[in-house]
């Protein structure tokens, strides 16, 4: 692979690992999706990098059984729409009074749960 590529591909790992850090504090942006595309990227660009991911307390498990099964448990994806479903109802109601905002905040709790339900769902 030639070096652009990997850098495109590091630099685009990197980012998806930023936006799955900033939607563990950001109520609708989904953390999963983001976490496994830096997986994903950093696989072809850094295998070292790949690796920290694969090892970290925090993102190991889930990335392990991601490339074990390619599928989430029901009980995974519940919980997942679930707790985007409250922190963004709670996001909501402390904007009330800017629209805009609460429109903002509701379509990206809708694109997240779009996101998790749309991967496939096993037994688990």
């Amino acid at each position: 692979m030639s070096a652009p590529v990997r850098w495109l591909l590091w630099t685009a790992g990197s980012l998806s690992l930023l936006l799955g850090l900033i939607g563990v504090v950001l109520p609708g942006l989904p953390t999963t999706p983001f976490v496994l595309l830096a997986a994903a990227c950093y696989a072809r660009a850094s295998p070292r990098l790949h690796t920290w991911l694969l090892n970290h307390r925090l993102t190991g498990p889930m990335l392990r059984d991601w490339e074990t099964h390619r599928s989430l448990t029901r009980r995974t994806k519940t919980v997942a729409v679930v707790s985007m479903l409250l922190m963004v109802s709670i996001s909501i109601w402390s904007f009330r009074g800017r629209l805009v905002l609460q429109l903002v905040l509701l379509a990206l709790g809708l694109i997240g749960a779009w996101v998790v339900l749309r991967i496939p769902t096993r037994r688990g």
